[in-house]
C-alpha cells in the first residue's frame, strides 16, 4: 500500500464509523420517539374521543381549565401537533425519501417549519397566559427551547430557497433536535431517575437544581453536541473522528436507558 493512499483509507474508514454511529443514535431516538407519539395519541386522543378531558390532568400540571377556551384550544394544538411533527421529523431527514421522494419532501418540509412554528407560539401563549411550571427559570428555558425552534425552523427553510443544501441540512438537523426538546427532556428525567435510582435535585413543582439545569440542557446539550459532530466530521483527523464515535456510541447507551426509563415510568403507565 502506497504512502498516498493510506491516510486517504484511514479517513474513509473513520468517518464511516463516525457516519454509522450517528445513524444507529437516530435510529434509537426514532424508536423512542414513536413510544412517545403513541403515548400521546393514545392517551390524549383516547381521552379526547371518550369525552374525557378532564383525564388530561391526570398528568398534566396546567391541563384543562374551565373557562380558559383559548388556553385550552392551545393547549389541544401543542399536543396535537406535537405527535405529528415527532412523526414528520425522522421522515424528512431520511436519506431515501430526501433522494427518490423529491417532492414529497420538500413539502412535508414546508409543513413541519409551519408546524414548528405554530407549535412554538402555541407553548409561548401557554407559558405567558397561564404561567410555567416551575416559575420564572423553568419558563425561560422553555421559552428558548420555543425561540430557537422558530429560528432553526427559518433557517432551514431559507437556505433551502437559496439553494446552499449543505447549510440547509445543518439547519433541519438542529430544527430536528430543538423541536425534539420535549422529547429530549422526558429521555434525561428518566436517565438521571436510572443513573441515581432516584430523582435528586428535583421537586414537585419541577424548580429544583436538576429541574433548572434540564430546563436549559434540553434545548442546549443536544445542539451543541450537534455542532461538536459537525466540525469533527468535517475538520476532524481521524482520532478525532474515532474518539466522535465513541462518544456517540456511549451516548446512545445512555439515551436507550434514558428511553427505558421514561416508557416505564412516564408513558406506559399513562396510555
Amino acid at each position: 500500500m502506497s504512502m498516498i493512499t493510506q491516510p486517504t483509507l484511514v479517513r474513509d474508514h473513520s468517518s464511516k464509523l463516525l457516519s454509522g454511529s450517528a445513524k444507529v443514535w437516530f435510529l434509537f431516538a426514532v424508536a423512542g420517539q414513536l413510544i412517545f407519539v403513541f403515548h400521546i395519541l393514545h392517551f390524549y386522543g383516547g381521552a379526547t374521543i371518550k369525552g374525557d378531558l378532564a383525564a388530561w390532568n391526570e398528568i398534566l400540571y396546567h391541563g384543562i381549565i374551565t373557562g380558559d377556551t383559548m388556553g385550552n384550544v392551545a393547549l389541544g394544538i401543542h399536543l396535537l401537533l406535537a405527535a405529528i411533527i415527532t412523526l414528520g421529523g425522522p421522515i424528512q431527514l431520511t436519506p431515501w425519501v430526501q433522494t427518490h421522494m423529491r417532492r414529497f419532501h420538500r413539502w412535508n418540509g414546508r409543513a413541519y417549519v409551519v408546524t414548528a412554528i405554530v407549535i412554538s407560539l402555541s407553548g409561548l401563549y401557554m407559558i405567558f397566559g397561564r404561567g410555567a411550571v416551575g416559575g420564572p427559570v423553568m419558563g425561560a428555558g422553555n421559552t428558548l427551547n420555543a425561540l430557537m425552534i422558530m429560528v432553526c425552523a427559518v433557517m432551514t427553510m431559507y437556505f433551502a430557497m437559496m439553494g446552499k443544501l449543505d447549510v440547509h441540512r445543518h439547519w433541519a438537523l438542529r430544527l430536528y433536535l430543538v423541536v425534539s426538546g420535549v422529547w429530549f427532556f422526558r429521555v434525561g428525567f428518566g436517565l438521571w431517575i436510572l443513573i441515581h435510582q432516584g430523582a435528586p435535585g428535583h421537586t414537585d413543582t419541577f424548580d429544583g437544581p436538576f429541574d433548572i439545569f434540564l430546563a436549559f440542557g434540553h434545548t442546549l446539550i443536544p445542539v451543541a453536541l450537534l455542532q461538536l459532530y459537525f466540525w469533527v466530521k468535517e475538520k476532524g483527523g481521524p482520532p478525532s473522528r474515532k474518539t466522535m464515535t465513541l462518544g456517540l456510541v456511549v451516548l446512545t447507551a445512555l439515551m436507550a436507558g434514558g428511553i427505558f426509563m421514561a416508557t416505564v415510568i412516564f408513558w406506559l403507565p399513562n396510555s
